[in-house]
Parts: C-alpha cells; structure tokens; sequence
C-alpha cells in the first residue's frame, strides 16, 4: 500500500481572484463582511462569489491531479487564515487596529483588536466553503481552522488580559464551527495550532487542554486533525526566518499525542531526531516531506529515502506524507511539482 498523503492548507491564489494573500484593511478595499477584497469596481459581490467558486475548485483539481488524496480548499477565500476566522466572532474590533511587534521582533503588524466577549456569531462560513470545495472535488476534503492560541498570536487582546480565559473563549467558538462543520458532513477537520511549537510551556499549561475544547462533540468518525509548525517565512527562499526551537516538538510530543486522530509536524526544513517518532504512539503523524519556503524542488528519490527513514520508527499504518505547511508562497508551478514529487515517492515506498 502505498502512503496516504494530503496538503495542509493554502494553495497558491490565481491572478483572478480579487483577495490579498495577506490582511490589509488599511488599503483602499472593499468589504463583504467576511473576506477583504481589492476595489474591483466592475464585479458585483456574486461575481466576486463565483470567481472564488472557480479558485476553490482549480486549486482542489490541481492537488488531485497532482495525487494527493485528501486535498484542502486551499483556503482560496481567505485573506489571512486566522482573521477570515476572527470576522464571525464576536469581540473583534476590524476598524481600530493596534500595533504589535510579533515573533520575538520579526514582524510589525497592525492587528484586529480584543474589545469584548469572544462568541461565534455565524457557524455556516466554513460550511459553505467546504461544500463547494468537496462539491468540485467529488471526494473527501479537509477544512480548516485556526486555534485559540494561534488566534491570541495574531491579535490584539484589550480586553480579557487572561490567556488562558481568553483562549477557552476562542475554543468555544471555533467548537460551535467544527460542530457544523461535522453536523454537515465534513469528516476531516484541522486545527492550526504552530504557537504550540513556538510557546510549548503555554501549550503545556493550557493550549492542550483548549485544543480538546475544540473538539467537544465531534461524533465518532470525523477525523481530527492538528497541524503544529515551527514558522513561516516573509518571502520564498529566505534563509534565515525564525523558526521554533528544534526541542519543541520533543517537549510537547507526550502532551499532545492522543488529543486528535492526526497530529502534522513538520520535517522537511529540518528533519527532526530519529526518537521523536515513536513518542506518538496513539496519534498517526501527518509529516512534511517537502519545504514550502525554499524554491527548490526535491527529487523523488530524496523523499523517498526520507520516507524511509521514517518508516524505521513509526508504522507504515501511521504515516501520511504531505508538505510542511500551506503551498502559498511558492506560486501554482512550483507548488505542483513538488506535490508531484511528493506523490509519487509516496506511491513507491
């Protein structure tokens, strides 16, 4: 048998499609509510709907022509994965942003702000889009959220001043829709937690117990998945971006094996030690065999041999193969040669 394999989330968007990849609202844009979308003055919003509609359906088509079994919608609504989510809560100030200094320094960014009690105010969003994206599919296809701690990372909290009151609250309301989502259907839902491998003593003193909180309810057959990366970069092929500490994963792995069906870790930036794997003993691994932030494409036999390595120290029952992280900064060419590459060293194994 041969790997399963999957994507993580985001695609690369086409040129049609009129939504910045990352949150800008302080451009001339206009607003629809859920989505910040350029002043594309002659397309009403159903054209606007139907552009994404098409997105959502080339970038599932793409992965499954690819090979990847169980593709994303590839998040081709989103302007930013973490505000998309943050528009249909409640508490969210969009219009009195505040400036914030993340990644230990790395980045600047003016963020939506905390002013309020944290409820969902509308569980259908992500139904919706996944419906279309399984509609297009005609197969499977995972949806996902971001979670709580990743939530409070890339916001600005005026209000609770109490993370982990603030992170339940986040976990009650993406609940309400993973709850949809499986109440519709949906039978492969992930979590993004990466603040867990960069905050491992938070994730230890309450992100664990807020990432169950997520799934409260979730019927027997939906597949629970967590996604936890170590970084992002600001740019394709830059070398030195800041990542989590190559400890993280082992310092967390006993804590958060068990808590969800999938657990994806990444290893293609950096393959991690050899007695990492057999920590996950309940838990099947999702794991990265190919970089989302370098533009060199490796070859099938270097995954394989990977793979490989892998299969030493975790069951071959256990494993899915997928890239490290969302596919959105390596434009659709490169994106779909290394999933092909990634495909068929899955297919060999």
């Amino acid at each position: 048998m041969p790997l399963p394999t999957t994507c993580i989330g985001a695609y690369p968007k086409p040129g049609y499609v009129p939504i910045s990849d990352w949150f800008q609202v302080r451009c001339d844009d206009v607003d629809y509510g859920d989505k910040v979308l350029r002043k594309w003055t002659e397309y009403s919003e159903k054209d606007i709907e139907a552009l994404l509609d098409r997105a959502t359906a080339e970038a599932v088509a793409d992965q499954i022509e690819c090979g990847i079994d169980l593709p994303t919608d590839g998040e081709q609504r989103r302007e930013n994965y973490v505000h998309y989510q943050c528009r249909h809560f409640e508490g969210f100030d969009f219009e009195n942003l505040t400036e914030t200094v993340q990644r230990n320094g790395a980045y600047k960014s003016e963020l939506p702000t905390i002013r309020g009690p944290i409820r969902a105010t509308d569980n259908s969003t992500l139904v919706r889009d996944w419906q279309v994206a399984e509609k297009a599919a005609g197969r499977p296809v995972k949806i996902t959220v971001p979670g709580p701690m990743t939530i409070s990372d890339t916001t600005a909290d005026a209000f609770y001043h109490d993370a982990p009151k603030l992170a339940r609250d986040l976990a009650d309301a993406l609940n309400g829709q993973i709850r949809a989502l499986a109440g519709a259907g949906c039978c492969n839902i992930q979590v993004d937690e990466p603040i867990f491998a960069r905050k491992p003593d938070a994730a230890l003193a309450y992100g664990t117990e807020t990432l169950e909180r997520c799934f409260h309810g979730v019927p027997a057959g939906v597949n629970r998945v967590v996604h936890m990366c170590c970084g992002y970069p600001s740019y394709l092929d830059q070398d030195d971006y800041p990542k989590a500490d190559p400890g993280a994963y082992l310092q967390i792995a006993d804590a958060v094996d068990g808590l969800a069906d999938q657990i994806s870790i990444e290893d293609a930036h950096r393959h991690n030690p050899a007695h990492l794997f057999p920590r996950f003993e309940k838990s099947s691994l999702i794991v990265g065999f190919v970089t989302v932030a370098s533009s060199r494409v490796e070859p099938v036999e270097e995954i394989r041999g990977r793979m490989i390595e892998v299969l030493q120290h975790l069951p071959a029952d256990r494993l899915i193969a997928a890239p490290d992280c969302g596919l959105g900064f390596l434009g659709r060419d490169l994106a779909m040669k290394k999933l092909k590459n990634m495909c068929a060293a899955a297919k060999s194994v």
